[in-house]
């Protein structure tokens, strides 16, 4: 029960990477607040948690939205009294294409889904922490954008992942002599509908790319994320920590 008696909030909960960790955080004991755009996903999902041993609630909603942020630390405090972590995992790859070819649009909407959104679920997140004593913010960056991670066609994914990862630093210098550890995840391809789930051909190039010869299962993901937001990893913040299967190697 590594996360006994915390209350943390999961963005992107509705499928992938984000629902495992719902499933897994509440097993380790914790409160979960649920966030993401399809309701009808995340009522099925707390319902599964509520039926076992865990407690879970949910709000439907945009991270692009301040409000959205907002209301997500409301519905911790009121529904559990505390907002001990958070898991900012809500992200979304956009268009894969040369940057020439690329659109403003497709460019505005990936840096605010990864990374404004960050940046919007800090600033009222940190404050309610800090107040309460301290706790732990982790967000999902990638490989991507990272140590030699670059990939083609994926320069608004790129840029907003490697934007994250300074943020998170910048974070954690800011904010670690009031106990509040913030540090990013950097995942390899994991089998999410995102990663190509279901599609066999995508999957097995993807996989190929990994000296593990194999992409992540989410709750494997989700499992490093449980080290970060629990007390096992106390005296780490700041930390870019990578669970991407040997590909940042293979890279360097």
């Amino acid at each position: 029960m590594e996360l006994e008696g915390k209350t943390i909030i999961i963005t992107g909960a509705s499928s992938g990477i984000g629902a495992a960790a719902a499933l897994l955080f509440a097993a380790e004991g914790a409160n979960v607040v649920l966030g993401a755009r399809r309701s009808a996903e995340l009522e099925v999902l707390v319902e599964r948690i509520n039926r076992g041993s865990g407690r879970a609630v949910f709000a439907a909603g945009d991270v692009k939205d301040e409000s959205y942020a907002e209301a997500l630390v409301e519905i911790a405090m009121k529904e559990f009294g505390a907002l001990d972590g958070a898991f900012n995992n809500a992200g979304i790859v956009g268009a894969i294409q040369p940057t020439p070819d690329m659109s403003v649009g497709n460019w505005n909407e990936v840096i605010s889904v990864n990374l404004t959104a960050a940046f919007l679920a800090a600033k009222v997140q940190i404050p309610v922490m800090r107040k309460h004593g301290g706790g732990s913010i982790v967000f999902t960056s990638s490989f991507v954008g990272f140590s030699n991670g670059g990939m083609p066609g994926m320069g608004a994914y790129a840029a907003s992942k490697a934007g994250l990862i300074g943020l998170v630093q910048s974070l954690a210098s800011d904010h670690a002599a009031e106990g509040i550890r913030v540090n990013a995840l950097l995942p390899g391809g994991t089998i999410t509908p995102a990663g190509g789930e279901g599609n066999p051909d995508v999957l097995a190039f993807i996989s190929n790319l990994h000296p593990m010869k194999r992409m992540a299962k989410a709750e494997e993901i989700a499992q490093a994320a449980v080290f970060l937001l629990s007390d096992r990893s106390s005296f780490m913040t700041g930390s870019p920590m990578i669970a991407d299967g040997g590909m940042s190697v293979r890279l360097a």
